[in-house]
């Protein structure tokens, strides 16, 4: 049976990062599927170079306003069918969301919103979390074998970020936002990084860009893959890229079959 790589990646910019060896990185890496977040560039603005990697289809979806936001997915095989959006104007301006359907899985690559320091886009951004699960299971029942993946801008538990007790009022580690993915969970989606790896620390998808805050690797686990429960059968590894840089994130692979 063949396995399949598939990586997510928030770039924080994608010609950012693709003057960061970007190219190289695809190159080496080789990912079935790349999925990414916060390209913060509209498709016309991109070289063809960006727009199809050699080997490789490209579907975007963008905010409305520049240099924001947006997702992106770069495949080998060519999905069935491609989804813009949640279907709701609201969070669809932002492009936040891309769904590929597969022969034999669903793919949904999200960007969640931040809640600001403020907490002024907390409703937004939980309001979009309910959408996004609607979403979820509206694609699961055309297909029962889902993988979610993407910058879900929320550590889950306090072993998912560095410093939880100093962090207990901020946006990303609020009780509501942690409870929404209790919520994800509950409803039938396996956080399969923490299925396979258990209680393991000091595991990290973002550092801020303060100087030393990565290299001391005071982080957060905020990029995630959820798999339906049919898929955790099939799911043969998962693992963070923490050593490739050129974002504030690191890229996360899962390998199926």
């Amino acid at each position: 049976m063949k396995r399949r790589k598939l990586i997510s990646w928030n770039v924080n910019g994608i010609r950012s990062v693709a003057r960061k060896g970007f190219y190289q990185w695809l190159e080496t890496a080789q990912p079935d599927i790349l999925s990414i977040q916060e390209t913060r560039a509209w498709p016309e603005q991109l070289t063809d170079e960006l727009l199809r990697p050699l080997g490789y289809e490209s579907y975007f979806s963008r905010a409305e306003k520049k240099g924001y936001s947006g997702v992106a997915i770069y495949t080998r095989e060519r999905p069935l069918d491609v989804i813009e959006g949640i279907g709701d104007p609201t969070f669809d301006c932002e492009g936040r969301t891309l769904t590929a359907q597969f022969q034999d899985f669903t793919l949904i690559n999200a960007y969640f919103p931040n809640g600001q320091r403020d907490h002024a886009r907390v409703p937004y951004k939980l309001d979009y979390c309910a959408h996004f699960l609607a979403h979820c299971q509206a694609q699961q029942a055309r297909c029962d074998h889902l993988v979610l993946c993407g910058d879900f801008n929320t550590a889950h538990r306090s072993i998912d970020l560095a410093r939880p007790q100093s962090n207990k009022n901020t946006t990303g580690f609020l009780p509501a936002e942690r409870a929404w993915i209790d919520q994800l969970i509950h409803a039938g989606y396996v956080d399969i990084f923490r299925e396979i790896h258990g209680e393991v620390e000091g595991k990290y998808t973002w550092w801020s860009n303060r100087k030393g805050v990565r290299e001391r690797n005071i982080g957060w686990r905020i990029d995630y893959h959820f798999v339906s429960t049919s898929m955790r059968s099939r799911v043969r590894d998962v693992y963070h890229l923490d050593e490739i840089f050129g974002s504030d994130h690191c890229p996360l692979a899962l390998e199926f079959e």
